[in-house]
């Protein structure tokens, strides 16, 4: 076939991705964290590192960030079934593997939330552009998460599951958390703002530190940002107008306060 005559054409930053990040450079520090167990097979290794690399390509292409959401429940799912020698759906394996103790509820609930997003897709209930970038880092890491503690030493993976939500105030922390999983996000304000503050991006935000929290504990940088956007919360709830959307962020701001409460509060 003779080569084509039109000049080739670069990818464009999709518009939809356009209060995301300023260039696509500043992807890199969004899947920064999204680090891979160097312990695990070929497949489970390719299959995380190609959903990383969809959620930083979602700045070409919005849709990419939901296809990574589902392609990392390849990993999980193959991983779960080595670990319980069960070759059963995905939501049985979750919640044995929480039964067993080798994944904490909290752990489990956000990927419940994975999962039935996947089935949503399936149905054809929800469109590929249901999740947005920020959203998708948050549950790409709660796989990882997962991975990371369903592939160590039987040993090690209750204890390091119960450490995560033993304590009494993490119990709490995680009915908070499953609790705000199953709330819906509020119909009509994605997009929307308040005084400047993104509502989608701050429910990703906060979703991002009390998981970390629930999964290990937040670093300095960690405690400072939760902070900062408990105290976005504060500005914002008194704002909103809508009965639902006014009570939604505000058990977020509860949420928030909840994985907040074991620190000082080291900057706003």
């Amino acid at each position: 076939m003779p080569p084509p005559t039109d000049p080739l054409l670069l990818p464009v930053r999709d518009p939809r991705a356009r209060d995301l990040v300023l260039d696509y450079a500043d992807m890199h520090a969004l899947v920064a964290d999204l680090v891979l167990p160097g312990d695990a097979s070929m497949y489970v290794m390719t299959a995380m590192e190609t959903s990383r690399e969809l959620i930083r390509h979602s700045y070409y292409r919005y849709e990419f960030a939901t296809v990574a959401v589902a392609h990392s429940l390849f990993a999980l799912e193959h991983v779960l079934a080595e670990r319980l020698a069960a070759n059963e759906p995905l939501h049985d394996l979750i919640e044995q593997a929480t039964d067993a103790g080798l994944i904490t509820a909290g752990l489990a609930a956000e990927l419940d939330r994975s999962r039935l997003l996947r089935d949503r897709l399936t149905q054809g209930a929800e469109s590929s552009a249901a999740v947005h970038p920020i959203q998708a880092v948050t549950m790409v890491r709660a796989v990882l998460d997962a991975v990371s503690l369903l592939l160590r030493p039987p040993s090690t993976a209750g204890t390091a599951a119960s450490d995560v939500g033993g304590a009494e105030p993490e119990d709490g922390l995680a009915r908070l958390w499953e609790e705000h999983l199953r709330a819906p996000f509020p119909d009509g304000f994605r997009g929307v703002d308040f005084d400047g503050v993104d509502l989608v991006l701050l429910d990703a935000d906060v979703a991002g530190l009390v998981q970390r929290e629930l999964n290990g504990g937040l670093d300095d940088r960690g405690i400072a940002y939760l902070w900062g956007r408990i105290t976005d919360l504060d500005k914002i709830v008194p704002l909103i107008n809508e009965q639902y959307c006014a009570s939604y962020f505000t058990k977020l701001r509860t949420t928030a306060q909840a994985a907040a409460a074991p620190y000082i509060p080291t900057a706003t």
